[in-house]
């Protein structure tokens, strides 16, 4: 496994996490029927909002030079944070990159998490829970809860305190 850098990202690093975000929209849309906007973009909120707010953070996963993943977290002047959207580059899926970022980023930010996924994505259920169990084995638990459509199948969260 090659190493992965992490690093925070910034303003400065708009137009990657662009390029990224597209891309995760993409997957993201598998499960989400979300089809892109007319313009081929889509609804990047999270994103603008990753780099502009007090209360949010984003992270950025290169491999060498070459940019592999993202991560956003929301909340953070809760008494939980969100991992509000996660991203790694398929061709660096298989390589424990996303389980590396996903640490990094739970301790840049320590105290409780609260991480939404859909039970279709049936790679992303698995990562998610064995990641729970690495983090707070025996302490973390799942919820099922309304996702923002109600078109939509429940999210479920793992919840780990």
């Amino acid at each position: 496994m090659a190493d992965l850098l992490i690093r925070p990202a910034d303003r400065d690093d708009r137009a990657l996490l662009e390029r990224l975000w597209l891309l995760f929209r993409h997957d993201m849309s598998e499960f989400s029927g979300a089809l892109p906007n007319r313009d081929g973009s889509y609804r990047s909120e999270w994103l603008v909002a990753a780099l502009q707010e007090e209360s949010w953070a984003a992270h950025l996963a290169f491999v060498g030079d070459w940019p592999v993943g993202f991560a956003f977290v929301r909340a953070l002047d809760q008494p939980a944070r969100v991992l509000n959207s996660f991203f790694i580059v398929r061709a660096a899926r298989s390589d424990g990159h996303g389980m590396q970022l996903a640490r990094h980023v739970l301790d840049a930010h320590p105290g409780p998490w609260e991480i939404a996924f859909q039970e279709a994505n049936v790679k992303g259920a698995r990562f998610w829970r064995r990641l729970a169990q690495e983090v707070a084995p025996g302490r973390w638990h799942e919820e099922e809860r309304p996702a923002p459509r109600p078109e939509l199948p429940p999210n479920v969260w793992v919840v780990i305190p």
